[in-house]
């Protein structure tokens, strides 16, 4: 798998691995407790986070004695200048496709991390976690194929092919890699193989590129499906992060709880996330975070019909 994986990355997200120095994880949310409890072990105490950034991914490094310092991000990505200033000896960075505003990191940005991480000796780690799915915008390569030596690059399957099958990939530098291997091993004494070598052989045969142009199409459409929803039963809302990835957010007017509208919105079975969530330092424009890859069309619908009564009339749907 790691043979296969390696060829893989490097044609379709530019990134420069070699097959031995690929560790096979139980999706990326091993790849975060390995990474952090290697970083523990070298000394670092905390880490630069997006803000807003993944609520998720938060609980990861937080539960591995990782204390999160936020680094704003704008239309251009993260703020390299701010991360200088935080004096944190690693990143994490969403560069492709950041989650959650959808931004890609503007070239300045990123040559400027780069740059950060070879003057400091810091480790930048990226999540490259939707790269696959690009839809009104041409494909962005990944951050770690211009600074193999700098970046920490994680993946998996889960939002190719199923979240159920735990199976992901870390590559780091050279330095890392004792590091990662030992506190790989000592979390499970290795994944499951059966799974991996299925894996390998749907990448060689181009099983796996065929599954993504057909999932490519299908999200596509859900995609549209939800904009177009969001336009007839929220108008006059800021619909944003639309051009790649499973999700987009929607900012709701001035003064809206989000995290009430979400509680109502959970109540009544739905399950948007809200994006005061998302910032560890808390203010900026209230909003919701959908997703849209587990419904069909008419189930999108659907739901954003309920959502929009949630939001204009929240006190008749309490």
């Amino acid at each position: 798998m790691r043979v296969e994986l390696a060829s893989y990355l490097g044609r379709v997200r530019g990134a420069r691995v070699d097959p031995g120095g690929v560790v096979v994880t139980t999706g990326a949310a091993q790849g975060f407790a390995v990474l952090a409890a290697a970083l523990r072990a070298g000394g670092a105490t905390a880490i630069g986070f997006e803000e807003p950034g993944s609520y998720g991914v938060r609980g990861h490094l937080e539960s591995h004695g990782l204390r999160l310092v936020p680094v704003p991000v704008d239309g251009d990505g993260i703020d390299v200048a701010a991360l200088d200033r935080s004096g944190t000896p690693a990143v994490f960075v969403t560069p492709a496709h950041q989650f959650p505003t959808g931004v890609v990191l503007a070239p300045g940005r990123r040559a400027a991390l780069v740059e950060w991480a070879r003057r400091t000796g810091g480790l930048i780690v990226e999540d490259d976690y939707d790269a696959e799915f690009r839809y009104d915008r041409d494909p962005v390569g990944c951050l770690q194929g211009i600074a193999p030596d700098e970046v920490a690059y994680i993946g998996s399957v889960s939002k190719a092919l199923a979240p159920a099958l735990r199976l992901g990939w870390l590559a780091v530098p050279g330095k890392w890699r004792d590091a990662v291997a030992e506190r790989k091993a000592w979390a499970d004494l290795g994944g499951p193989v059966l799974e991996q070598l299925a894996f390998a052989e749907l990448l060689a045969s181009g099983g796996y590129d065929r599954h993504l142009r057909r999932a490519r199409l299908e999200h596509r459409r859900r995609r549209d499906a939800l904009v177009t929803a969001l336009r007839r039963h929220l108008p006059g809302l800021r619909i944003s992060g639309v051009a790649a990835g499973l999700h987009l957010v929607v900012e709701l007017p001035e003064g809206v709880d989000d995290e009430a509208v979400a509680g109502r919105a959970r109540a009544a079975g739905l399950g948007p996330l809200p994006l005061s969530r998302m910032r560890l330092s808390g203010g900026g424009p209230p909003g919701l975070v959908l997703g849209y890859a587990a419904n069909a069309p008419g189930e999108l619908e659907t739901a954003v019909a309920r959502l929009g009564t949630l939001v204009t009339s929240p006190r008749e749907a309490v």
